[in-house]
């Protein structure tokens, strides 16, 4: 008769007369196999959706070990414990970066995340076999040391629970009979902000009586002491008596927060709200006044018309000029750029004190009298001269627009696109004069009529709400 190998550890076991003369050898193996299963070892799980961990018949391997720790992987993967008649326990290591749940038939499955440790049973009961998750449900009597944990849910029965501080100070909370919650601790120093929380839902702390009420609101009632706002210790607002109430409240969803006074009168009778970047106040959306919307620090523009700006005394443009398109219809003042060369205008801007004296943009508003579609550009080019500072300086580099093609209807109003970034030259600070000078750059564009400027808007960005 043959060994057979149908144990829960797949060990030899032998028939009668078997393993003639090697008895010995197949028992040693057979002690060894049982040492394993109560052992350490690991397993390469592929990088693949099913992988099936077996094991061996009269071998020593792994896979019989207790402590089985999982590596490799890649994915996600139902592992299958074979064969499927192994009742076993085995403590489970899932050192992937995927999920792997254990199957070993149609029954119940186990499933260990990522970094974490099951312990969990083979019931070997065929093709309907289950695996069980064993440490559900555990009771740990006596003193369990956690250094550190996780807690989806918990429930605790009893009245105290007691946390110790490394100074050796502890916090205790007390659950009464009625569900209040008291929180007392052995420092000095932090017993007086000790906190109190009745079963009705209201807190006390100091004096201090906070009471959720029926409505959902929060009131504080300062039982005649006074309540204070600090910011690191510094008071920023008090409310001296127990007549006066801070209510900050918004029981509606997208209503206002209101600050109010129980009189009905004015709201804010005083505010300063810091809202520049070292203020606590951050703003995801427009500020309105009166349901109108406050004008707040950020990109300007101004327009420059071509009748406030005058030829280069080098490589000027013509004009100024009136130009009539119709009777009784709009004239217009231009400049007006040639097509065989790069003719120059200038203008002069002091810039408003808010200005944050960084880069600035322009656009173009321009024309063609004809019917030419050839292609115009632009550039512009700036710089800076404070008080007392030497108005003979050069100006900084060009900047271009990109070249727009005339419509070919003559008079048609062209508005070239935003320009890229124009560094002014020099040094600007508040209350700078910035001199401009603007340019046809006829090598960048192929229109063969003259280009008549009919102003140029500036956009600039401002770090401040005023001039002042």
């Amino acid at each position: 008769m043959a060994s057979t190998y149908v144990n829960d550890l797949r060990l030899n076991e032998m028939a009668t007369g078997d393993q003639s003369g090697s008895w010995g050898t197949v028992t040693n193996l057979n002690l060894e196999m049982i040492a394993e299963a109560f052992a350490y070892g690991t397993e390469a799980i592929a990088n693949a959706s099913t992988h099936t961990i077996t094991v061996p018949d009269g071998a020593k391997g792994d896979e019989r070990r207790f402590y089985l720790k999982c590596t490799g992987g890649g994915q996600a993967c139902t592992v299958t414990l074979a064969p499927n008649t192994v009742s076993k326990v085995w403590m489970i290591e899932n050192a992937t970066s995927y999920t792997l749940t254990f199957t070993q038939g149609s029954g119940a499955n186990v499933a260990v995340l990522a970094g974490q440790v099951k312990m969990i049973a083979t019931d070997g009961a065929g093709s309907g076999a289950v695996i069980y998750d064993l440490l559900t449900d555990v009771n740990l009597a006596g003193t369990t040391v956690m250094s550190g944990a996780t807690i989806d849910d918990v429930a605790i029965d009893g009245k105290v629970i007691t946390m110790t501080g490394s100074s050796g100070d502890t916090a205790t909370l007390t659950v009464a009979a009625d569900g209040a919650l008291a929180i007392a601790t052995t420092d000095a120093a932090a017993a007086a902000a000790n906190i109190s929380i009745t079963a009705d839902g209201t807190f006390t702390a100091t004096g201090t009586t906070i009471t959720l009420d029926s409505a959902g609101d929060i009131v504080l009632d300062a039982d005649g002491a006074d309540v204070i706002f600090k910011d690191d210790g510094t008071s920023i607002g008090t409310i001296t008596n127990a007549s006066s109430d801070l209510v900050i409240k918004s029981n509606v969803q997208d209503k206002d927060i209101l600050l109010k006074g129980d009189d009905g009168g004015a709201e804010i009778t005083a505010l300063t709200l810091d809202m520049s970047a070292a203020g606590a106040a951050a703003f995801n959306s427009s500020i309105t006044s009166g349901g109108a919307a406050v004008k707040v620090a950020g990109k300007e523009t101004m327009f420059v018309p071509a009748v406030a700006m005058y030829p280069s005394t080098t490589n000027p443009c013509a004009g100024p000029e009136q130009v009539e398109t119709t009777a009784l219809r709009p004239d217009l003042k231009v400049l007006d750029f040639a097509a065989d060369a790069d003719d120059f205008a200038q203008f002069a801007i002091a810039m408003p004190a808010s200005w944050n004296e960084g880069t600035v943009t322009f656009q173009p508003f321009w024309t063609v009298t004809g019917t030419n579609t050839g292609t115009v550009a632009w550039q512009l080019a700036g710089i800076a001269v404070s008080n007392d500072d030497t108005i003979n300086t050069a100006f900084g580099t060009q900047v271009a627009t990109t070249a727009l093609a005339f419509s070919g209807t003559s008079n048609d109003l062209m508005v070239s696109a935003e320009s890229g970034a124009v560094t002014i030259a020099g040094s600007p600070a508040a209350n700078d004069m910035c001199f401009f000078q603007i340019n046809r750059d006829t090598s960048a564009d192929d229109q063969t009529g003259d280009a008549r400027l009919l102003g140029v808007k500036l956009l600039f960005t401002t770090d401040a709400a005023n001039d002042a």
